[in-house]
């Protein structure tokens, strides 16, 4: 009797979620949207300068924490603890890096916290705000996107390379923390605007992305997906953290957005690192 052998295709290996194609054009692309939305139509600038009023930065609830009063203690990064709290940063990362001898990771990390910096400070340089609304001179000068905020929105997608699995919700949660806390301060302290810091977060998204797309392919091996707690656990207390960093006692409105800008910014940098499932 013959038996016969039905020859079988092996299916196609589906690429990895760290390295799925298109994630990172999509970043970019809402890049450029919120900036020609809110930068470069009267619209955009009518909407966020209406935020911002004459009592300046005193009745933001982080006012004393933010640098802006005389003589007061900067949280980091804000005002000019934004280098020292970067260079710190890479210093942490590059120990992580050679402790865990991560060393491709490693460089992704770094790439991630270089590019996201020197890309918004570039584009804060160059990128035209028009005055198409008659606006008041203090809110002509461009701040798209927010320096500040891009610190920790970059360094919290660099550790996220680098840690392992086991720690990586839970230094992503205090990351996600600080940046929903950063973002928001900027904006109740009327030093930036909302669209500023989505952008700052948008594009340490591109620059995680980008990184992770150019790892080797032995260096984003797959890992099992984090469980759904310690996602909770990343964005609860990102929330928390925007709408006390966010609040002023002269609006609820303009609250509101700050910390609903800020928490997004903590949303966006997590679901750019959701998508990358190889830290092992």
């Amino acid at each position: 009797m013959t038996v016969h052998h039905t020859p079988t295709t092996p299916s196609p290996a589906r690429p990895a979620r760290g390295r799925r194609p298109g994630a990172g054009a999509l970043y970019l692309l809402g890049f450029a949207a919120l900036y020609l939305a809110a930068v470069r139509t009267p619209f955009g600038q009518r909407a966020e300068n209406g935020l911002i009023n004459e009592n300046g930065a005193g009745p933001a609830w982080i006012y004393d924490w933010s640098g802006a009063a005389y003589g007061s203690w900067a949280l980091p990064p804000l005002e000019d603890t934004a280098l020292p709290t970067l260079l710190a940063g890479l210093a942490v990362l590059a120990a992580v890096t050679v402790v865990r001898r991560c060393w491709w990771r490693g460089g992704a990390a770094a790439g991630v916290v270089i590019g996201t910096l020197v890309t918004a400070e570039v584009c804060a340089r160059v990128l035209p705000r028009p005055d198409l609304v008659d606006a008041p001179m203090m809110l002509l000068e461009p701040s798209f996107p927010s320096g500040h905020a891009a610190v920790p929105a970059a360094l919290a997608a660099g550790a996220a390379l680098v840690v392992s699995a086991r720690v990586r919700p839970w230094v992503l949660a205090a990351g996600l923390l600080w940046l929903a806390v950063t973002a928001a301060a900027v904006q109740a302290t009327y030093h930036h605007r909302p669209s500023d810091v989505l952008g700052a977060a948008l594009l340490a998204c591109v620059c995680h992305r980008l990184a992770v797309r150019l790892l080797p392919a032995d260096a984003a091996q797959g890992a099992p997906a984090p469980s759904r707690w310690p996602a909770v656990a990343a964005l609860v207390p990102a929330a928390a953290g925007a709408l006390v960093a966010g609040a002023r006692n002269d609006g609820l409105l303009p609250s509101l957005v700050f910390a609903a800008a800020a928490f997004g910014c903590a949303l966006l940098v997590w679901s750019a690192v959701r998508l990358d499932r190889s830290a092992r």
